[in-house]
């Protein structure tokens, strides 16, 4: 970064201390963010998000590689930014059929995957008790239609997996939130699943204390009407909402969602905007966001935090998937960590909307 961007980074509005009366503003972070390596996105960290989110050092496949080993150096890193800076932080995953450990997928025996399972909640959830403010503690339960993923955890431990990874998380983080996060839950189907699914939760006395809507979306096809509804069809059951991993997708592909299983064969007619965003679509993205944090403002009783997945364009994981090497601009600031027009969308909507 520049002299000149630091010094237009200085004056830049802070999407913190904007919504620090609505809900927290959260980010993900990358290991070479975590580690320090990149001393602009701290920067930029310090002085727009108070919460963050691990990409993946806290994913089972980084964190416990080995039947009887555990690597908390990086998760343990970001414990320690997180003091630093002031940053609340979300755990994420405990729980998720992708990126599990080599070992884990290998075992055969429901006993001895069902040890892993118990042995893995309650080491990692237990280590970083009143360290994290929130735990995704399962990730992306749930099809389409509603109906609950053959997952291996759903077809070595049973239907009834996710009530036990809360009930495992409640008595090892007693104090930490406790979350359901999933992708296109804001979508009809989907979300009746998730309901169903939440309801089965606290009918077995377990803890439920919120829902996470992904937000990974579609440039011109955010659909508003869906997470209002979902906005509210949640919040009546008692649960807190988070929109977890916010981005809004640019770039052309052909199906809906955030499944890293699905790819897409390399096209140069899927990376249109090499050199730069058109200004059509920049107007676009501006005017989603907006759309966005209105209907964000509108519920922001409802809403404990909205979290970008990424610090600016250039970290954003959308250049890899679900075609690599792409060059896309999801987020509000770009790869020079300059705000984006949707940027000051986003900022605007506060200005006057309620005193």
């Amino acid at each position: 970064m520049s002299n000149s961007a630091d010094t237009s980074l200085q004056t830049t509005p802070s999407l913190k201390r904007t919504f620090q009366n609505d809900f927290m503003i959260g980010a993900a972070l990358n290991t070479q963010q975590i580690m320090e390596r990149d001393t602009n996105a701290s920067r930029l960290v310090a002085q727009q998000f108070n919460a963050v989110t691990p990409e993946n050092v806290m994913k089972a496949m980084i964190i416990h590689p080995q039947w009887n080993t555990y690597n908390f150096e990086w998760a343990d890193k970001l414990i320690e930014y997180g003091k630093k800076n002031n940053l609340q932080i979300n755990g994420h995953t405990l729980i998720w059929h992708s990126q599990m450990p080599a070992f884990a997928r290998r075992l055969q025996s429901t006993d001895s995957f069902r040890l892993f399972f118990t042995d893995h909640i309650t080491t990692v959830a237990s280590r970083y008790r009143d360290k994290v403010y929130s735990w995704d503690v399962v990730n992306e339960a749930l099809n389409e239609d509603g109906t609950m993923r053959r997952s291996p955890f759903f077809t070595k431990l049973g239907e009834d997996y996710v009530t036990e990874a809360f009930r495992l998380t409640q008595a090892a983080a007693p104090n930490t939130q406790l979350y359901y996060n999933d992708y296109n839950n804001e979508r009809p189907a989907k979300r009746a699943g998730c309901i169903a699914l939440i309801n089965k939760i606290k009918a077995a006395g377990v803890r439920i204390d919120g829902v996470g809507i992904q937000g990974h979306w579609q440039v011109g096809k955010v659909p508003l009407k869906d997470i209002e509804e979902s906005i509210l069809q949640y919040s009546a059951l008692g649960l807190k909402l988070a929109f977890t991993e916010l981005d809004i997708e640019v770039l052309p592909r052909n199906f809906q969602g955030a499944d890293v299983g699905q790819r897409m064969k390399a096209d140069p007619s899927l990376n249109p905007y090499t050199s730069g965003l058109p200004d059509d679509v920049q107007q676009q993205l501006a005017s989603d966001y907006e759309a966005l944090f209105q209907l964000f403002l509108k519920h922001r009783d409802k809403i404990e935090r909205v979290t970008f997945w990424g610090v600016n364009d250039g970290a954003s994981w959308l250049n890899d998937w679900p075609v690599r090497g792409r060059t896309n601009y999801p987020l509000l600031f770009d790869r020079a960590f300059n705000p984006k027009p949707a940027f000051y969308k986003v900022i605007a909507t506060r200005k006057g909307v309620y005193q």
